[in-house]
């Protein structure tokens, strides 16, 4: 079963938290929908930066614990490389996600109707 080692932090870039989960587009959406859970409002983690994505379960929880000892310093030597301009990733992960499991299509009602210019 793959496991998803992330990095999630606020919109100033104050925080880092470290994660591990099964189903990482869940996790995104469970800080949403608790966004004061671990801080205040002003604090409130939303902007996924990093992640691993790792298929053994035993090496998952190894490298979350390795992982979650880092210092500040070490956590952004990982992120950076990989985004250097911190963007959120959660975007990406929802559109990738879409394109894994096509969504089922509606029939248009112009369907069989010829347009005019």
């Amino acid at each position: 079963m793959k496991r998803f080692i992330y990095i999630i932090t606020d919109r100033n870039r104050n925080n880092l938290h470290v994660g591990l989960c099964s189903d990482l587009l869940k996790t995104i959406q469970f800080y949403s929908e608790m966004p004061t859970l671990f801080f205040d409002n002003s604090k409130q983690l939303n902007r996924l930066v990093y992640f691993e994505e790792i298929n053994n379960e035993d090496m998952a929880m190894e490298r979350f614990k390795t992982v979650s000892t880092y210092t500040r310093p070490q956590k952004e030597r990982m992120i950076r490389p990989v985004n250097p301009d911190w963007i959120d990733l959660t975007a990406a992960l929802n559109f990738e996600s879409g394109v894994r499991r096509p969504q089922q299509v509606r029939p248009s009602v112009n369907i069989g109707r010829r347009l005019t210019a």
